[in-house]
């Protein structure tokens, strides 16, 4: 489970995250909907511990992470916006790699590494170096990297972009299996259609606020419009946020 409690971040004079809260449970997709700059990356890189809030907090199985980042961590799985792949090793090594900072043995990374390549359909590229990889082959490693340590937690940001479409139904029905399981997932996107699909709950954000929290249904319902997408447009609009 993540719990995101009251997280401000400022950059000099640009509000970018304000009181932001929100609770994402076991077996369930929890989905950071909103547009361009409206604070989900500020507010996923504050979960995951690469920046620090201004105030608020972030749980990770009631680990707090700036108290227990090392434990918090290890809970998570997480896929940057920027994948962050090391140009002369193998996408099969940036894997592994990962995998032994995680403290796994080497017969289970070697194992772990097989799955993920035929779940994410890495075989044609498993060796090759990574430098020089498409954007959809990055974003396909990096998922694996994230994944090799078999977390509780996941964190994924913008994690189709760069993805064909076979890729992308791959992915999907991995988050479901990962939900099925009891994992908690946690994607930020401002494709529409994504979330519709995956998500047991919303979180939208504008301006780096909260402007609903809930089911999709319901958010649907309480703002009156027939669809998702209208009524995040309609939640922007009354938040004067830009889409």
């Amino acid at each position: 489970m993540i719990e995101v409690h009251s997280l401000c971040k400022r950059f000099g004079t640009v509000q970018a995250v304000k009181d932001l809260s929100f609770v994402a449970h076991n077996g369930q997709i929890s989905g950071l909907l909103g547009p361009n700059g409206a604070g989900k990356s500020t507010c996923l890189r504050m979960v995951y511990g690469v920046l620090t809030p201004d105030s608020g907090s972030a749980r990770i199985d009631g680990l707090e992470m700036r108290g227990e980042t090392s434990l918090a961590r290890a809970r998570l799985g997480v896929l940057p916006h920027a994948t962050g792949l090391y140009g002369n090793l193998t996408a099969r090594e940036n894997i592994a790699y990962f995998g032994a900072l995680h403290g796994i043995s080497r017969a289970s990374i070697r194992a772990r590494v097989t799955k993920l390549s035929r779940t994410l359909n890495m075989q044609e590229f498993i060796d090759r170096r990574a430098k020089g990889f498409s954007q959809g082959q990055r974003i396909k490693v990096a998922l694996a990297r994230a994944l090799i340590h078999e977390p509780q937690n996941l964190l994924l940001d913008e994690p189709t972009n760069g993805l064909d479409v076979m890729a992308i139904r791959n992915l999907r029905e991995m988050l479901l299996q990962l939900k099925a399981e009891g994992h908690c997932v946690v994607f930020s996107s401002h494709v529409m259609q994504e979330v519709a699909a995956l998500c047991d709950q919303v979180v939208i954000i504008g301006q780096g606020r909260v402007l609903a929290h809930d089911t999709p249904m319901a958010i649907r319902a309480a703002s009156g419009a027939p669809t998702l997408e209208a009524a995040f447009i309609q939640l922007l609009d009354g938040a004067g946020a830009s889409i």
